[in-house]
């Protein structure tokens, strides 16, 4: 936990989490299980990644179809646990339903991974992701120029170079060479 938010007053419940004004540090606060989890703050990559995402996925079959790829949406993956993914995909569908106070699950989803990420809670996310119906995470390790592409707990495929990254099967017309996340 950064050292400014052992001098605040946090929230103890996740109704007092989601009406909580989080410090404005840059960090990411998701709720587990009573636990609030700071994550690393967006960088200059991570906007570089956002712009290239948003113009790739512009092209798909899903956004003409009125699905979205989000960035920091919250998702209610449980009763107990709120995550924001660096970027979550809605299709049209769920984001209609979601005006009838439903909380979807989105069947594909993004994270990049800083180095400052504890590896741990990385994977915690991993599993819970899976768990609650996720079907294809792309973990993005910009330090490595590498991209672990996985469509199951135990199913993952790792992209360097001129591999290609695919969302398939939420979006099989979603990919990209690993190589052109890093330029």
């Amino acid at each position: 936990m950064p050292t400014r938010l052992q001098n605040l007053t946090l929230p103890t419940t996740l109704a007092e989490f989601m009406a909580w004004d989080a410090p404005a540090d840059g960090n990411k606060y998701e709720w587990h299980d009573g636990e609030i989890i700071c994550f690393a703050k967006m960088n200059k990559l991570h906007l570089k990644l956002i712009r290239l995402l948003t113009r790739l996925f512009a092209q798909s079959k899903a956004y003409q179809e009125g699905g979205m790829l989000i960035p920091e949406q919250d998702v209610m993956l449980t009763g107990i646990q709120l995550r924001r993914p660096d970027f979550a995909f809605f299709s049209g569908a769920q984001i209609d339903r979601s005006s009838r106070n439903e909380d979807p699950i989105p069947e594909f989803v993004i994270e990049v991974i800083s180095p400052t990420d504890d590896a741990e809670k990385v994977e915690a996310k991993r599993i819970e992701y899976f768990k609650a119906g996720v079907l294809v995470l792309w973990s993005i390790y910009p330090e490595t120029q590498s991209v672990y592409v996985y469509t199951g707990l135990k199913a993952v495929a790792i992209c360097t170079d001129e591999d290609v990254c695919s969302a398939a099967p939420v979006l099989g017309d979603f990919e990209v060479e690993a190589r052109l996340l890093f330029q």
